[in-house]
């Protein structure tokens, strides 16, 4: 019998609220998910360990630390305030691009994590072969900067609900997906053949996009274990009406939704309301 699913707890941001919430499933016994809400950074991440369950939860919780550790040391040398203007004192009157120091924060702290998570395969007896690593997925809303930087390695998937409709923000780096995109369809490989993870390789491809901030969206991140048990238009009625109000219910019935699907997997729901410049709901 699986044991009641806890309410998460609420994060407040300076511009949006947050709550997130993890389950083991029905299925498997340890949780190799783990995600980080960290109001004073800004970040929301979240992360779906693979390689046995000892080496999986090691993966995603060892990575969501060395992702925040070098977020908090860039965002501490960063101007509170910028926006593109020209830097003072440059002879070269050299343009200060905050979208361009946040995507290069995050490809560094993308770095340093699957380098300590490779460190740790090479030193650890079996753990390449068992393919310790993890996905990662997250949102940074870096300090001063109006706009919002997403970041992604694997196949754990940001989505936004805006104007009325659920849209898929990533896009899956598996062997299915590639697939998909070029054309072979008629023999399919298994949807969770992953083309990039932290850990089981010295270098990583990830993905990092900026997206502007707009008061009212609602941003979704979750683990495979959501998206491959609850339909598109299921986690879009659950986005449809969540508020701030009622963040932590929405948490929770898209975890429940997993798990009454069968919660094949470990399920993993983070949920951020956008809200105005006072703090209030738009």
């Amino acid at each position: 019998m699986h044991s009641a699913i806890p309410l998460p707890m609420l994060y407040r941001f300076s511009h949006c609220t947050a709550c997130g919430l993890s389950d083991p499933g029905r299925v498997r016994r340890a949780n190799e998910d783990h995600f980080l809400i960290d109001p004073a950074l800004g970040l929301l991440v979240i992360a779906d360990g693979m390689g046995g369950h000892a080496c999986g939860a090691l993966a995603s919780e060892t990575a969501l630390q060395r992702i925040a550790t070098t977020v908090r040391a860039a965002s501490a040398a960063m101007p509170r305030a910028s926006g593109g203007s020209i830097t003072a004192g440059d002879p070269d009157a050299t343009v200060h691009d905050d979208a361009l120091d946040a995507i290069r924060t995050l490809l560094d702290a993308l770095d340093q994590a699957n380098a300590t998570l490779y460190a740790l395969n090479t030193r650890e007896p079996g753990a390449l072969e068992r393919g310790m690593g993890t996905t990662v997925t997250g949102l940074w809303h870096p300090p001063a900067a109006d706009l919002l930087v997403a970041f992604q390695v694997g196949d754990s998937r940001l989505y936004r609900y805006r104007d009325g409709a659920l849209l898929q923000l990533s896009r899956d780096q598996t062997l299915y997906q590639q697939a998909l995109d070029l054309g072979n369809i008629d023999r399919l490989p298994p949807r969770n053949v992953l083309l990039q993870a932290l850990g089981p390789l010295p270098s990583v491809a990830p993905v990092v996009e900026t997206h502007r901030r707009v008061p009212g969206d609602r941003y979704l991140l979750c683990s495979d274990g959501l998206y491959g048990e609850v339909p598109h238009h299921e986690i879009e009625a659950v986005l449809a009406a969540v508020s701030v109000d009622t963040l932590e219910v929405g948490c929770q019935q898209l975890v429940e939704l997993a798990l009454d699907a069968g919660g094949k997997d470990n399920v993993t729901a983070v949920i951020a309301c956008f809200h105005d410049e006072a703090g209030g709901e738009t």
